[in-house]
């Protein structure tokens, strides 16, 4: 048996995506400044940078500015500027166009960018290397190690080359400790480490309940004659109902590329939606079908958003350590963004733990972080739309109101805050309670099945390997998900990994298709039991998208 090895650093960062890539930025540019030494590593579970990267985007560039103000001159992938925005309210058969003068400034681009955050996570790992950051791609953060006083001492990489009965295969090498003064989570939506460290930690008491959504995207090549580079295009209304917190969204890239995908809140009540179809027929909408017709779907993807804004984010720091990015939720759902919150949290976090390593502090609480946070802009920002996801859970009309009256009459100096204590889970209701909902058959032209969805992700797992979506009970699918909700993990999963059969004596059984999942995190949140937890499989397994 191989020994296990172990490493050490200065700060050690969980996730390569843009709040990960911005702290270790951050870090080596203030040793450059003080003309001192620091190490930093980043451990990204996909098996290359971007490779688990998926995002509308429209992107504000402020957070960047201030990081990496030459970003032009560097030749950053961030080109397409906005020229155009809609926002229209659909019904089956028609779209209603808003005037500009009645949107708020939450859903207005000017001055910002259409881009393929793949891509950007891509030039922002070739900054952080020649800077002197080590990056290992392919590497699973599995496990937090601790020290004997309780605080995070850094991660375990999970092992490689186990077999599914748990046995150790010829190509067995066992996960390596990696150490650190601070350990920075930047893992994205629903992160497994952060989820233990929430509970650890009680880092979410006093907070709102977390909400989070499952945005689901394709990227296409359209005919040259739909192609209307920096048009972005937001939607809400059909196909989803008044009370399903959701839309979509349209963005028209260069070289007859458009992005398309509708985001679904995972605190909808009827079992029988599925998320997937719901967007597939989206793209059927009179307004919109012209688009694709003759166009070719080249990519497919799914993840979840934390979108419970500011009233939910849980405490930031722990002993050890801090949440960043998505890990703790900056998204701002009423702008549908959030790289550049991602990328001002990485930095503050950055801040605070090259300072606390010039005290010579190790493993204690990063307070600056917070602090600074609640000094800064993205505060400001974060705080005139508190409000937002907690109006949606009263419905949509009302919602939409109360969103136009807040930042647009009151700019988001409004003088009420609303509480929401009900996680998504516990939102879904019986099935016999609910009506069913029949969804076509797709056609294989402009509407897709989840098999050949999956497919043009490059999702790949090893057969063999223990499956990474684990049970804590085995009974509960059938005897409770099944019955009393219909199964909606066969729903509510975008990749086809859940599926009820029939045994050979006819009784009901969950088969679970691992090698089908794009780690979007669904199931891990919206399971109404909680049975399902989402663990990392291999390092460098699952999705490879390709600038999505």
């Amino acid at each position: 048996m191989s020994e296990r090895e172990s490493m050490e650093y200065d700060v050690i960062i969980v996730g390569a995506g843009p709040a990960g890539l911005a702290t270790a930025i951050r870090l080596k540019q203030l040793a450059q400044e003080k003309e001192q030494e620091i190490s930093v590593c980043i451990l990204e579970k996909g098996a290359e940078l971007g490779a688990h990267i998926l995002s509308g985007a429209v992107m504000d560039t402020r957070a960047l500015d201030e990081l990496l103000p030459d970003w032009k001159a560097q030749g950053a992938p961030i080109s397409v500027e906005v020229t155009e925005d809609k926002f229209l309210f659909l019904t089956e058969k028609s779209a209603r166009s808003t005037p500009m003068w009645l949107l708020p400034d939450c859903f207005k681009n000017h001055g910002n960018y259409i881009v393929r955050l793949g891509n950007v996570v891509q030039w922002m790992g070739e900054q952080a290397e020649a800077l002197g950051v080590d990056i290992f791609p392919g590497f699973a953060a599995a496990h937090i190690l601790y020290a004997e006083n309780g605080a995070v001492r850094g991660v375990l990489t999970g092992d490689m080359g186990v077999a599914r009965d748990g046995t150790h295969t010829a190509n067995y090498q066992p996960g390596m400790e990696l150490l650190a003064s601070y350990t920075i989570f930047a893992e994205g939506s629903r992160g497994h480490l952060g989820r233990e460290l929430t509970e650890r930690f009680k880092l979410d008491e006093s907070r709102n309940a977390q909400s989070y959504g499952i945005g689901i995207k394709e990227l296409w090549e359209v005919d040259p004659s739909q192609s209307q580079p920096g048009l972005v295009i937001h939607t809400a209304g059909w196909p989803l109902d008044s009370d399903t917190y959701g839309g979509s969204f349209l963005y028209h890239l260069d070289n007859n590329l458009v992005m398309v995908g509708m985001v679904v809140g995972l605190d909808y009540a009827n079992p029988w939606l599925s998320p997937f179809e719901e967007f597939q027929r989206y793209k059927t909408h009179p307004a919109l079908r012209a688009t694709f017709e003759g166009g070719k779907r080249i990519a497919y993807g799914a993840r979840s958003l934390t979108a419970g804004g500011l009233l939910a984010l849980p405490k930031l720091s722990f002993p050890g350590g801090a949440l960043v990015g998505c890990e703790a939720g900056f998204l701002n759902a009423s702008r549908i963004k959030g790289s550049h919150a991602a990328i001002k949290s990485g930095s503050m976090a950055a801040e605070a733990a090259f300072e606390a390593l010039q005290a010579g502090r190790k493993q204690d609480e990063l307070t600056q972080y917070t602090e600074t946070f609640k000094q800064s802009w993205l505060h400001e920002e974060l705080n005139k739309a508190r409000n937002f996801k907690q109006w949606f859970k009263k419905g949509r009309s009302i919602a939409s109101v109360m969103t136009f009256v807040e930042q647009g009459l009151f700019k988001g100096k409004m003088p009420w805050t609303l509480r929401n204590d009900k996680p998504d889970h516990a939102c879904l209701q019986p099935a016999a309670e609910c009506a069913r909902i029949d969804y076509p058959k797709p056609d294989g032209k402009i509407t897709f099945d989840r098999l050949s969805s999956v497919f043009i992700s490059n999702t790949n797992h090893e057969e063999d390997e223990p499956i990474h979506l684990t049970l804590k009970d085995p009974s509960v699918p059938v005897a409770v998900n099944l019955a009393r909700y219909g199964g909606p993990e066969a729903r509510f999963c975008p990749a086809g990994v859940y599926e009820f059969i029939k045994t050979e004596t006819g009784d009901d059984k969950l088969q679970i298709n691992a090698q089908n999942c794009v780690h979007c995190k669904t199931c891990d949140i919206k399971d109404p039991t909680q049975n399902i937890v989402w663990v990392p499989p291999q390092g460098g397994e699952g999705p490879v998208y390709s600038g999505m």
